[in-house]
């Protein structure tokens, strides 16, 4: 016996027999990026023969056409007087089942797909996305003329839509959108962006938001952020700004001045693609809060072959719902290069901050990044400018302040005041100053954020 040169990999398989559940195998290469498959030869690349081999030449490429309608390339060869045959199986550029049944070969392993991931499979095939699917039942008394509008504001001021435009019908947006399908019926992906209730017609079109303590056991607070997905983004911010994360005072000479713990336009970024790129048949986007970073996670794995350190290099864009990403393009909101995680990197490294990860993570992508401040030890999570951890002196009523805190995180001054029995501006100058010692900090805003007391 011989060995033969090729050696057995992702697209080469060997089998010493032939057999017909081998069938399948064939119709999982055809849906995935084709093989190389080896009958009479074992796994250690040795020929072993094949009985009756002039039978299978005939047999095996009448059986695929059979089954599959596919035409292969099936060739026989003989080494030291044994007969192997070498068959080529070639991607295929639509579905391929086998009894009704659809296979797919990823990585080592062949798999039967079934619901959304069969959908998703067939559409991918057909040239379409998700979001390309039309909703008979959808008028368009189910769009929201106001996220119309603010889809061209935002277009214009991208300079990604032309002024003229301003004031264009919503059919006439819909339509230069390729939201419509060929009878005038709503896609998907419309109802999505500027749907009244997306919810009437999804039921995963929400964002989770939740503030999160020692572990995802312990969570303090949640909101959900429902409607359609061109603002959602804004939205998202919004929340966050007014109770999720801080914005510490600092002031530059005499100008006070309070910017978010971490850099804003690489967190829209960040949200865009968990938006744009989610799958909407699974879970809705869910975002954990800690006291130290912050998770996003959207269903819908990385494209094939990407990976963290593909995305912050220099990559294609491979976008899961077509229509959606064009019209966040057209708004501005991203690009179509691929330099999305550039941005995010470049945000990041401007203030000091660690590079978000990115992975794969039960069925979907996870995004994990830093925050800007630790709210437990009280230390700037940046690389530099680290907040001193000496003590800091206080007076009684501060610490009384920060007693009263501790019972109720979402105290008001008007509560304090009366509680201490002095007048709110006092309070207030208490606060201030407690701010800029670094001992007090501002989850959200004014009027529905919480307190959080750095212990020094």
């Amino acid at each position: 016996m011989g060995k033969i040169k090729p050696k057995e990999c992702q697209n080469i398989e060997f089998k010493s027999i032939w057999k017909d559940e081998f069938l399948k195998w064939i119709c999982g290469f055809a849906n995935a990026q084709g093989a190389v498959m080896y009958f009479g030869v074992d796994d250690n690349r040795e020929v072993v023969g094949l009985n009756d081999s002039k039978k299978l030449l005939e047999d095996i490429p009448n059986k695929i056409v059979n089954y599959m309608g596919l035409v292969v390339d099936v060739n026989l060869y003989e080494q030291n007087g044994l007969d192997y045959i070498e068959l080529i199986v070639n991607p295929s550029n639509v579905p391929i089942s086998f009894k009704g049944k659809y296979y797919y070969r990823s990585g080592s392993t062949m798999q039967e797909l079934n619901g959304a991931a069969l959908q998703q499979f067939i559409m991918k095939k057909m040239g379409k996305s998700w979001d390309d699917i039309a909703n008979e039942n959808a008028t368009f008394d189910d769009i929201d003329r106001e996220a119309i509008n603010y889809f061209l504001r935002k277009g214009i001021d991208a300079n990604r839509i032309p002024e003229d435009e301003r004031n264009a019908s919503t059919k006439d947006v819909l339509t230069s959108l390729h939201l419509l399908d060929e009878n005038g019926h709503l896609k998907n992906a419309a109802l999505l962006l500027f749907g009244k209730d997306p919810l009437k017609f999804f039921t995963s079109v929400r964002f989770k938001i939740g503030r999160f303590g020692v572990d995802e056991a312990d969570l303090l607070i949640q909101d959900v952020i429902e409607g359609n997905i061109i603002q959602m983004a804004d939205r998202v911010v919004e929340v966050l700004k007014a109770k999720y994360l801080t914005s510490p005072v600092r002031f530059d000479g005499m100008q006070r001045k309070e910017e978010l713990e971490v850099p804003i336009e690489a967190l829209r970024e960040m949200l865009y693609n968990s938006i744009t790129h989610k799958d909407y048949t699974g879970a809705d986007i869910q975002m954990h809060v800690y006291n130290d970073h912050v998770e996003i996670w959207n269903d819908g794995e990385l494209p094939e072959g990407y990976d963290e350190k593909v995305l912050y290099d220099k990559h294609s864009s491979k976008p899961r719902n077509r229509n959606i990403a064009d019209t966040m393009f057209k708004a501005g909101f991203i690009d179509t290069w691929g330099r999305g995680y550039k941005k995010i990197h470049d945000g990041f490294e401007e203030v000091g901050l660690p590079m978000p990860t990115v992975k794969s993570h039960c069925g979907g992508t996870l995004v994990t990044f830093q925050r800007g401040y630790d709210v437990v030890s009280g230390r700037k999570n940046v690389s530099s400018d680290v907040t001193s951890l000496s003590p800091v002196q206080l007076t009684e009523r501060q610490k009384k302040i920060c007693d009263l805190i501790d019972d109720d995180a979402f105290i008001s001054g008007k509560k304090m005041s009366l509680v201490l029995s002095v007048d709110l501006r006092t309070i207030r100058r208490d606060i201030a100053a407690m701010q800029k010692k670094g001992v007090l900090l501002r989850e959200g805003n004014t009027s529905a954020g919480r307190w959080v007391v750095i212990r020094k």
